[in-house]
């Protein structure tokens, strides 16, 4: 099974930034779709960003547009989130998933491998 492991999380001011970093190994397909999922204190996990193999499209949601911008390295086992303008309301424990078909990217249900999560705190 493929294997994700965060990085790059931890506290920052609010208008800072930070990149996290996904490391998926066990990949033996290279059409996975990765996502960036984000879970606060007591909230549901919600979907940030994701990107597709084939064509490098991305989607954001709607409040990390022009803020957050995911992306991934040419061997594609490397997914990044860089995150820039952080507000005290995007600190949640942050987790990379994948899965080799998504229909909606954003949503939870749609992917079948997660990490561990990397905590993102803004202050």
């Amino acid at each position: 099974h493929v294997q994700l492991v965060e990085s790059g999380g931890g506290s920052v001011e609010a208008g800072g930034s930070l990149k996290l970093t996904c490391t998926a190994s066990r990949v033996t397909y290279s059409g996975y779709c990765f996502g960036w999922f984000r879970q606060a204190a007591g909230q549901g996990r919600e979907g940030v960003a994701a990107i597709f193999p084939t064509n490098r499209n991305t989607r954001y949601a709607d409040s990390v547009k022009g803020r957050f911008t995911i992306s991934q390295d040419s061997t594609r086992d490397t997914v990044y989130l860089q995150m820039n303008s952080l507000k005290p309301e995007d600190t949640a424990l942050y987790y990379c998933a994948a899965s080799a078909w998504v229909g909606d990217p954003l949503k939870r249900r749609e992917y079948s491998y997660w990490g561990q999560g990397t905590q993102v705190t803004v202050s």
